[in-house]
């Protein structure tokens, strides 16, 4: 059958019904309504004379024809998209774009502000929607297709394309009045037996999570958060402790009670990327996006240590020393074998 005997607007449906397994996702993602992806869910099984989805329980699942078809229909979809991208042009004072835009409440805080200044001046028709993290959005390559970016730590290893943009360091926040703080500094003792107020973002732990398990601390966390913003508000007043990225710690310290100390340990740095589809690669309009975030990215001061993304996050030791003999009177050279990442 050739091309011309068929829609081929089917492709662009018959693929998101493959990846999201579900009509009405499916519908969602394409702005079209139920029973239209449904038609469409009917004539593609007539066409390839199969189910291609089929129920399992609750659940679809895609068929044997349906998962060879899928990554075939994927590289076509691009293959087009980059072909009709080659001749269009991008011009940011005059678009009038609509970006969509995922990202943490800390790179909200410290990322957002400078990122709309740029925007305003260059391109002051162009509209951004931010939306939060949420569950499962790091674990699939569902959202990456239906967001222009998606701003997050580098080690969640996303499916797509990936670009260090921004890097910062992890610090601790305690309220001024905590009688744990000596002379401005905490012990590793102090954070094995201190309550921890942390953040949980998706299934991994944070950089700063993994350096404690390193040196064999298990943080009492006695409550949890599903972002870093609100962390300093529960640190005010209270016998907590968190660790949070500097540069949202700073923006806090004037306005939230809460003293900014040097972790106990060498730098943890944080690294956060900006991850897009294949998909979006050759888009004029997304290569303005991608080179604007890059530059804002860079014209952030570094506040400590500065990560390479090529580099491990986490030196390991070659062994576990005891606490009681790396805290001894909160000494510099606590650890030592851990050396800083750079």
């Amino acid at each position: 059958m050739g091309l011309g005997a068929i829609d081929l607007n089917l492709l662009v449906a018959l693929e998101a019904l493959l990846e999201e397994k579900n009509v009405t996702h499916a519908g969602v993602r394409l702005s079209t309504s139920q029973s239209a992806m449904s038609g469409s869910l009917a004539r593609l099984r007539r066409h390839f004379n199969d189910e291609l989805l089929i129920r399992v329980g609750r659940e679809y699942e895609l068929t044997p024809l349906a998962e060879r078809l899928l990554p075939v229909v994927q590289a076509s979809l691009y293959k087009a998209e980059e072909a009709l991208s080659l001749t269009r042009h991008f011009d940011p004072a005059r678009s009038r774009q609509r970006f969509s835009v995922v990202m943490s409440d800390y790179v909200m805080t410290v990322f957002v502000e400078p990122l709309l200044r740029v925007i305003a001046a260059e391109a002051p028709g162009v509209r951004i929607d931010f939306h939060p993290i949420v569950d499962g959005q790091l674990e699939t390559e569902t959202h990456l297709r239906c967001h222009d970016l998606m701003i997050v730590p580098l080690g969640y290893q996303l499916p797509g394309v990936s670009e260090a943009v921004m890097h910062d360091r992890f610090v601790c926040l305690v309220d001024p009045g905590n009688p744990r703080l000596v002379d401005g500094r905490l012990s590793l003792r102090d954070l094995a037996e201190m309550p921890h107020a942390a953040c949980a973002i998706g299934k991994s732990l944070t950089p700063a999570d993994r350096q404690l398990e390193t040196l064999g601390i298990t943080p009492k966390v006695q409550v949890s958060t599903p972002g870093f913003s609100v962390l300093p508000f529960l640190v005010s007043g209270t016998d907590l402790v968190t660790l949070v990225p500097e540069r949202l710690a700073r923006r806090y310290e004037g306005f939230a009670r809460c003293a900014v100390v040097e972790p106990p340990f060498p730098d943890v740095p944080l690294v956060e990327a900006m991850y897009w589809h294949h998909n979006r690669h050759a888009d004029p309009a997304h290569s303005w996006l991608r080179e604007t975030v890059r530059r804002v990215g860079a014209s952030l001061s570094e506040p400590g240590v500065a990560a390479s993304p090529a580099e491990p996050l986490i030196t390991e030791p070659s062994a576990e020393p005891a606490i009681d003999d790396a805290d001894d009177s909160h000494g510099d050279r606590a650890f030592p074998e851990l050396s800083a990442a750079s």
